[in-house]
């Protein structure tokens, strides 16, 4: 007989123990797994009888709340999908209802729009009738591997975000994979802020109710404040997330006089009982890796896509500096002729987008389900993956000299004074960057400092010319940053374009 997958081991069995806890600017607020599990059962009897059944789907557009979690939880265990969409995105007067085929949409936005739920109403649905037995649990159902539990959006660098149907067998094998390389167990809390529209941040819930750690969720906004208080022992988070976090460790071990060392600084911004810390979504800097691995807390860079999932993943044991890791059973990398990454998976998220425009689909998904990321890489002997940049970001100057920008945009990262640098080449002659400032007001001698040791790294192809220095650090908010805190090119581009092109803008190389 063939053992129950993780994913249903998530909706068909109570956990003996365990806790999930939100923690807010405000407060925490903490209940036990098993009443979590208690809620979503008594919560999807009260959808059903709002008509959600299998194969219908809810959207969710909210910030990360319990709500969020009940919602989800009772969906998968009606065998209907959820449909996550980010706030700040997506706008409920949009006809998400319609455009999407919602049965109902839930929103702490305010909204008259069709089907829309408040999710203000989802705690009561939650909660045990005082008068009357409720509705019964929903009986135990089996998700299949080809069956979509939830529809996702890329992070949308460009244009309306794609959706794509994830399966559960996607899943189901992340997380045993995972599970396998870290040993999550009772006594781990897992600290968790980017939005749950993000499917990768729920499987750390459904790891919880499969293993019985605990979890806490907040937010980007509160996470600081909120690891002081949780003492989380696994922090979930983005390679910006980590540097701003190393900022600040540098910036107390100063204030301190020296009285502090870097290792206790570190310990007091994520709390004393952190075993390693988790990275990816997006290239992280060689030196901020070796900065927290140095401080005692070990960090461990990964690789993967909304199309594919988690694709490799250092991990105690195996870590090789550089690298994002080995590939996870069940994956394949695939390398043309050009080092361009294709991943084949035993389990596909999908075979194509389930809302885009024609062809956007046969542009990335082969007919298995074969995805081609569009990132340049090699593995080493020792088959740790190494990925390079994006096919797409490299320049082709006018000699016939290809540039491949990202080692050169880590570099200029690497100064306390740049928290992003994108490179373009509006000449088809010289680089030109446009920094994002760590802080404002900017630091130019900071940045002048730092493209003149960037330059010396490099060949004369790969030399920036000048530097235009962003009027305001990159962000969510400006449109600049994707939510996973990776630099939007085209939206940057357009934002400083003329700049760009002005050769008298900017800080110059001597």
């Amino acid at each position: 007989m063939t053992a129950p997958s993780v994913l249903d081991r998530v909706v068909n069995t109570a956990p003996a123990g365990g806790r999930i806890s939100f923690a807010r600017l405000d407060g925490t607020e903490t209940l036990g797994l098993p009443e979590l599990y208690e809620r979503a059962g008594r919560l999807a009897g009260r959808l059903r009888e709002r008509g959600v059944g299998p194969g219908d789907r809810i959207g969710i557009l909210a910030a990360n709340s319990l709500e969020w979690v009940l919602l989800d939880l009772a969906a998968l265990r009606l065998k209907a999908q959820t449909a996550g969409f980010e706030p700040g995105k997506f706008d409920p007067a949009d006809d998400l209802t319609g455009r999407y085929g919602l049965t109902l949409l839930f929103t702490d936005r305010a909204a008259d729009a069709p089907g829309a739920v408040p999710m203000s109403e989802v705690r009561a649905l939650s909660e045990p009738d005082a008068e009357a037995a409720g509705p019964p649990a929903p009986a135990p159902v089996t998700w299949g591997p080809r069956e979509v539990t939830t529809i996702k959006f890329t992070s949308g660098s460009t244009g309306t975000p794609k959706g794509l149907g994830a399966t559960a067998g996607s899943i189901d094998s992340s997380l045993a994979a995972v599970q396998e390389m870290f040993g999550h167990a009772p006594g781990d809390d897992l600290f968790v802020f980017l939005p749950l529209s993000l499917l990768q941040q729920r499987y750390w819930v459904y790891s919880a109710l499969a293993h019985g750690h605990d979890v806490t969720i907040s937010t980007y906004e509160a996470a600081f404040a909120a690891m002081r208080r949780v003492r989380p022992t696994v922090v979930m988070g983005v390679p910006a997330f980590y540097e701003t976090a190393r900022r600040q460790v540098e910036s107390r071990v100063r204030r301190s006089g020296g009285t502090l060392t870097p290792q206790e600084a570190a310990r007091r911004l994520f709390g004393d009982r952190v075993r390693y810390l988790w990275t990816g979504s997006a290239p992280a800097d060689a030196a901020m890796l070796r900065f927290f691995t140095d401080a005692g807390l070990p960090i461990y860079e990964g690789y993967g896509l909304n199309e594919t999932c988690i694709v490799a993943k250092n991990h105690p044991g195996a870590s090789r500096e550089g690298s994002v890791g080995r590939v996870l059973p069940g994956k394949e990398v695939l390398l043309d002729a050009d080092g361009v990454v294709s991943v084949r998976s035993e389990h596909p998220v999908g075979y194509g987008y389930a809302f885009a425009e024609p062809g956007a689909s046969e542009r990335v998904f082969g007919p298995d389900g074969t995805v081609r990321t569009g990132d340049l890489g090699h593995i080493d002997e020792d088959g740790f993956l190494f990925i390079r940049g994006r096919a797409d970001d490299v320049i082709v100057l006018d000699n016939g000299k290809k540039v491949v920008v990202r080692p050169i945009e880590e570099h200029m990262r690497a100064s306390p004074a740049v928290a992003e640098c994108v490179l373009f080449c509006p000449t088809q002659t010289d680089l030109v960057a446009v920094v994002s400032p760590a802080a404002l007001p900017a630091d130019p001698d900071a940045v002048r400092a730092q493209l003149a040791l960037t330059n010396a790294a490099f060949g004369r192809d790969e030399r920036i010319s000048r530097v235009v220095i962003a009027d305001e650090p990159f962000s969510i908010d400006n449109d600049l940053l994707t939510s996973q805190y990776k630099p939007k090119r085209p939206r940057i581009l357009a934002a400083y374009r003329t700049s760009l092109h002005d050769p008298k803008a900017g800080i110059h190389a001597p």
